[in-house]
């Protein structure tokens, strides 16, 4: 088996269809189960990689290759890409090594006349490192920022005039880093019970760090496999961000409460919401397809949350049964996905700004039908996984207009740093300056029951 090979396939693939690259990379992993660890995380890390750096790459390429990249054979294209990114960024492998096996695979590829231009370009690259030159800094920053972060000049741009030049590199620089995985702890379980878990993971090999915010949240990495962690089958965790955990956590769901989650797959806060009723009350998790309604099911079944009821329904289309019934309404909307760039790099690359606008006039048609979901004294949490006001600070202060709406504090319910940002009703959390995915939480009730 030719690791490389396995990546230069999955790229070939990801530019021929319309797959986010973490599904496509997870599924060739499965295949590959019987590859030892380290084959498997060379294959995870520059198919990753490649596809996140990709415009540093092209950059990079055009400035040692007499051919433009975009008129590159898409094989050679692709190869000179994963090429290029283990010599930028994998010091631990030899150079020669990295355009030994590219010439190879370009022969084996049936490019026997290209082999030379291949080599060429990636020993001129290997010896040509300290001479690369990227935009100016000083005189062309934003373009700069676009280059050497990898991002589309234009999302630059919408994030340096929404929050500023020096937010928009830091945000780009967290969406570069490395993120473990996110595990809510059952709330059930005891702090001796908790311990105890955490240690067999240690035991397993596992980094696992405890979250300073809340104590049933935790960060785990080098795990080979959510599932083949201890607990998994159990129902003694499952895998939340905690920007979603906090999202249930600001709601002050209360025993006997009626939780209604419209958009719930794969139905993290749906389940955290039941563990927060403790048995009582109940939760009504509803998603569009029979795909998501499954996840949600599947997940529900394995934490064993028997107050949660499934229900296939879309968003846009108003279920009567569920008028006026909603004591915490939970609105996690579709929207442009900015905010998880760090872990699914292709939406950098898919979203426009037509598409952005598209989904805006989704989430207003969705919100007019959901809110008459709520009691008169109901809640709404909304919620985005995106850094874009007219997706969040503009659709709060279009839902008060519409709505006779008003925000409401989540200061005191929310941990310290958040709670203080969140005392006017909503925060923005931001990669690179919390410890989450870039995320928009927002609390909402209707004004004549303040």
């Amino acid at each position: 088996m030719n690791v490389r090979e396995v990546v230069l396939d999955i790229l070939l693939e990801l530019s021929r269809q319309d797959e986010y690259s973490n599904v496509l990379i997870a599924a060739v992993l499965a295949k590959y189960d019987y590859l030892d660890g380290r084959e498997k995380a060379f294959i995870k890390r520059v198919a990753e990689g490649t596809v996140e750096r990709r415009i540093r790459i092209d950059y990079v390429l055009g400035q040692f290759s007499k051919v433009p990249v975009e008129k590159m054979k898409p094989l050679i294209r692709e190869l000179l890409r994963m090429s290029c990114y283990q010599l930028l960024f994998m010091e631990k492998i030899p150079d020669a090594a990295v355009c030994d096996e590219a010439v190879k695979l370009a022969k084996k590829r049936h490019f026997r006349s290209l082999q030379g231009y291949v080599n060429g370009v990636l020993r001129a690259i290997a010896g040509g490192k300290e001479t690369i030159v990227y935009p100016d800094r000083q005189t062309d920053y934003r373009t700069y920022l676009s280059v050497f972060y990898s991002m589309p000049r234009w999302l630059v741009e919408h994030f340096c005039e929404a929050y500023g030049e020096e937010l928009c590199e830091t945000i780009l620089q967290s969406f570069l880093q490395r993120r473990a995985v996110s595990v809510r702890l059952q709330e059930t379980l005891g702090e001796e019970e908790r311990r105890r878990l955490i240690d067999t993971w240690r035991k397993q090999g596992v980094r696992v760090e405890r979250s300073p915010y809340l104590p049933y949240a935790v960060s785990v990495e080098r795990a080979d496999g959510i599932h083949s962690l201890a607990g998994y089958a159990e129902g003694a965790f499952a895998v939340q961000d905690l920007s979603s955990m906090l999202v249930v956590e600001a709601a002050e769901i209360r025993p006997g409460d009626t939780v209604i989650d419209v958009c719930a797959a794969p139905g993290g806060k749906a389940l955290h919401a039941a563990a927060k009723l403790a048995g009582t009350g109940r939760v009504i998790a509803c998603d569009l397809t029979a795909k998501k309604t499954d996840r949600i099911e599947e997940n529900r079944a394995r934490m064993r949350m028997e107050n949660v009821f499934v229900r296939m329904r879309d968003a846009r289309v108003t279920d009567e049964e569920l008028a006026g019934q909603a004591d915490v309404l939970l609105a996690d909307l579709p929207c442009s996905g900015l905010g998880v760039i760090g872990r699914k790099q292709d939406i950098k690359y898919r979203v426009t700004p037509a598409s952005m606008r598209e989904v805006l006039s989704l989430q207003k048609e969705i919100l007019r039908n959901v809110v008459k979901y709520l009691k008169p004294t109901g809640v709404m949490m909304y919620s985005t996984c995106t850094m874009n006001p007219a997706e969040n600070e503009e659709t709060v202060d279009w839902l008060c207009r519409e709505f006779a709406m008003e925000t409401v504090s989540m200061a005191g319910a929310l941990p310290e740093p958040f709670g203080r940002a969140a005392e006017r009703g909503f925060i923005q959390l931001m990669p690179g300056v919390h410890d989450t995915d870039g995320f928009f939480i927002a609390k909402l009730r209707r004004r004549e029951h303040a």
